[in-house]
């Protein structure tokens, strides 16, 4: 593509500045306005400096991505109101020994629930519950916390509803699900392999087997009161029921009785100490004294039966519903492995959930409240439209194009050492400026290279571009949303953990260029 005149060449970078800033820093001093409003801000101002006409702003919103990823999201929320991501929590701690058996554990479960939920769903969901479990256990959270948002974004880099710039490759390359995920599993199986021994030799100290066997046996000592559950079931009022004193005849000591569903008590009194009452009187008080009991009895057997057989249907409801849930969400990955529509595939499920909740469906597609972990973020959707239209107008100034015919001699995908420093180009991208604009920026460009030795090679092309964005993630703590949700979840948690910039880097760095080379070796080979 030529260059465009200097003007819009100035201008559109400009644009494009202004965007990269607020997505990077979205709470930079002197324009604290955030990622959203800065991509729209970026879109506007592309239009404004004339850099590309309205009617090419709109055509370049991709409403495949869009579809997916709200799709995506609709079912997220339903499989958490199932209980899906309380199991992956249990499936944690069960039989667990030891602290790195802890740290595998999460290490498997955020990869394989990642890809199939997405990266940033896993770190939301898990992050509290490894907080917690560390910290009954006196283990220190970073090993944990990293282990989760590293393998995170490694296993999301395997399936294209992973995670956003996965969406984008999906979409542009037309690459078939099943095609995408068996080009990536066995560098992500041995990626997670890879970062699983590297947290093992980097936390050695830290995870003591003993230490934790110890902790764990003492655990209901050490949980505080808060933390556990206590059921009280508050005394039941019967209106038609007098209790009366109860009258003690035994000398010297105090009857207790007790009604069995109200919960009344009467406290007899010496009979020393009262009037003397005739046989008789004790006789009948005492016989309707048992008769009210035994009414008092009867009707607690009715009540507790009624609400035993009220919360048996209720429980099968609720077991029905969730076999709903999780047939229909089997169902959209069998369609997305049979090469369907991934978009409409996304949203047929999602709208054949909301037609089967047979509820109002606002309260799904909303945040309802400020403890949700699931919603439908229409933030990020609106932050993808202004993204698109901004790096459009960013290539229709012919920069990108001419930084990579600058590139493309060093970088072709047929010889080792174009891979090589293909895979840096997109690190250092991804870094700099996020991995999805890097996808949008490089995508049809790498594509179009590789194309022009073999179709196989642009499909390859296209799976190293998903497979080094998304471990890119992985190098520091701005380089994966996935990233900033740990971090930023453990930090206003209850037991609250401030995971550091240059602590994550110690380990990031040597972690992100060790697992990205292993990957792109079995890529090559695919």
């Amino acid at each position: 593509m030529a260059m465009a005149p200097t003007a819009r060449l100035i201008l559109g970078s400009i644009a494009f500045a202004i965007f990269w800033v607020l997505a990077v820093f979205p709470a930079v001093p002197f324009l604290p306005i955030g990622r959203t409003a800065g991509s729209l801000l970026g879109a506007m101002l592309m239009v404004l400096f004339q850099v590309t006409t309205p009617d090419e702003a709109f055509a370049a919103i991709d409403l495949p991505i869009l579809g997916l990823l709200f799709g995506t999201m609709v079912v997220s929320v339903f499989l958490e109101r199932a209980g899906m991501f309380k199991h992956l929590g249990r499936l944690l701690s069960w039989k667990s020994k030891g602290g790195k058996d802890l740290l595998c554990r999460i290490c498997i479960v955020s990869a394989i629930s990642s890809a199939l939920f997405t990266n940033d769903t896993c770190c939301v969901v898990l992050t509290e519950f490894i907080l917690k479990v560390s910290r009954q256990n006196n283990l220190p959270p970073q090993p944990f916390l990293l282990a989760l948002a590293s393998s995170a974004n490694i296993g999301s880099a395997t399936t294209p509803i992973g995670n956003p710039q996965n969406l984008v490759i999906a979409v542009q390359s037309k690459i078939t699900f099943e095609k995408f995920l068996f080009g990536i599993l066995p560098a992500m199986v041995l990626g997670i392999a890879v970062n699983i021994s590297i947290l093992l030799i980097y936390f050695s100290k830290l995870l003591s087997t003993e230490k934790f066997e110890v902790e764990v046996e003492s655990v209901a000592e050490i949980i505080p009161e808060d933390d556990v559950t206590f059921h009280r079931f508050s005394p039941a009022t019967m209106s038609h029921l007098n209790c009366l004193p109860n009258l003690d005849l035994n000398d010297g000591i105090d009857a207790v009785v007790q009604c069995s569903s109200c919960k009344e008590y009467g406290r007899g009194d010496n009979l020393r100490n009262r009037l003397s009452i005739s046989e008789n009187e004790a006789l009948l008080t005492t016989t309707g004294r048992s008769s009210s009991m035994m009414n008092c009895s009867s009707n607690s057997l009715i009540t507790q039966a009624l609400n035993e057989k009220e919360c048996s249907t209720e429980r099968w409801k609720d077991l029905l519903w969730n076999a709903c849930v999780y047939l229909v969400t089997v169902g959209m990955l069998i369609a997305l492995l049979m090469g369907l529509s991934m978009s409409w595939s996304a949203i047929s499920a999602a709208l054949a959930l909301i037609v089967l909740d047979f509820k109002d469906a606002r309260p799904c597609l909303e945040k309802r409240n400020d403890t949700d972990l699931h919603q439908v973020s229409y933030s990020l959707l609106i932050f993808f439209c202004g993204m698109f239209i901004t790096v459009d107008g960013f290539n229709q100034t012919g920069l990108p194009s001419a930084l990579w015919d600058f590139m493309e001699p060093f970088a072709r995908i047929d010889t080792m050492e174009g891979v090589a420093v293909l895979a840096l180009v997109i690190l250092f991208l991804s870094n700099i400026a996020s991995n999805v604009p890097t996808v949008l920026l490089l995508g049809a460009r790498v594509a179009a290279s590789a194309a022009a030795i073999s179709p196989a090679e642009e499909t390859r092309a296209w799976l190293i571009l998903a497979w080094v964005s998304t471990v890119a993630g992985n190098l520091s703590l701005l380089g994966s949303a996935a990233n900033l949700i740990v971090c930023e979840q453990a930090r206003r948690a209850q037991v609250g953990y401030n995971l550091s910039f240059f602590g994550h880097l110690r380990f990031g760095l040597p972690s992100t260029l060790i697992i990205t080379a292993v990957g792109l070796f079995l890529i090559r080979n695919y």
